[in-house]
């Protein structure tokens, strides 16, 4: 029987959330400044654009691995919700650490905590697969 999944489609709505209101912040800076690629030299467009950049860059990874570990059913479900929080939280607070940041000032430490908690989940998930991975090779 194909077991349902439900704790990694609640972390990808969330994220998918949040690329959508990083999305708006881009297009609202486009519009303002009249640029349709790139970032036309502006450090308020080039700002919003790595936001977004960075959300899309780790979030699916990290979803991918949520999911593999979702569907092994070899975690327990707090420790799923644990591992999307920590990457939903990464990729919230480091959205709003780079949007917070001052260019030519030192980056704002939400960018740091962000990243923390995104690298943390996808090398605590990884892990987690590869030992389920290796473990289940000998029962081929």
């Amino acid at each position: 029987m194909l077991m349902p999944f439900f704790v990694t489609p609640l972390y990808a709505a969330l994220c998918a959330i949040l690329l959508v209101m990083l999305s708006l912040r881009v297009v609202r800076y486009r519009r303002r400044h009249l640029v349709s690629l790139g970032d036309g030299g502006h450090a308020d467009l080039q700002q919003a654009i790595r936001a977004q950049a960075n959300l899309t860059e780790y979030a699916p990874m990290g979803l991918l691995l949520l999911l593999l570990l979702e569907v092994s059913h070899q975690a327990p479900v707090w420790a799923l919700h644990l591992l999307g929080a920590m990457l939903f939280a990464g990729r919230a607070i480091h959205a709003w650490g780079v949007l917070a940041s001052v260019p030519g000032r030192r980056p704002s430490p939400a960018r740091g905590i962000g990243i923390a908690f995104t690298w943390s989940m996808l090398l605590v998930t990884a892990v987690w697969l590869l030992i389920i991975a290796v473990g289940r090779l000998g029962q081929v």
